[in-house]
């Protein structure tokens, strides 16, 4: 079973949030798939990851670029797509994974200001639960930090 987190953003945008915990991930040694809710999100995260930060570098592709099985992190609108073998699954804006099964972790990304991605997050915690997975609730504090609350 995979270990489920789920970011509450209440004080950045995901553009702020994702690479740093992106980074994290790939200091683990973990191999990344970002899945969006639409293409446009998906290409605009793929620009989006190459300028962020000015001294950061995050080796990244998009699936509608090909050679999808070399990139570190691989973005998706796929809900089944693994093709980078990832251990990590993120899901960004109200996406959902087709399962969680084969990732050591999955980590939904929601705008706590969004009332569908609201809705959504509450959908796929139930989900997740109810699947078997080990759930954890992190929401932002006004520092920025996360704060661990369920």
């Amino acid at each position: 079973m995979a270990e489920v987190f789920f970011y509450h953003l209440t004080e950045s945008r995901l553009e702020e949030a994702l690479p740093d915990l992106l980074e994290k991930c790939l200091a683990r040694g973990w191999r990344v798939v970002v899945q969006a809710a639409t293409e446009e999100r998906r290409d605009a995260l793929d620009q989006h990851l190459w300028v962020y930060r000015d001294e950061a570098f995050l080796p990244h592709g998009s699936d509608a670029e090909g050679n999808s099985a070399l990139q570190p992190i691989l973005l998706t609108i796929n809900p089944a797509q693994n093709a980078n073998d990832a251990q990590v699954r993120f899901l960004v804006e109200g996406a959902c994974p087709q399962t969680l099964e084969p990732y050591v972790r999955g980590i939904y990304l929601f705008d706590g200001h969004d009332a569908d991605q609201l809705t959504v997050a509450r959908e796929r915690w139930k989900t997740e639960k109810a699947a078997g997975h080990s759930v954890v609730y992190w929401q932002q504090g006004t520092d920025r930090r996360w704060v661990r609350n369920a």
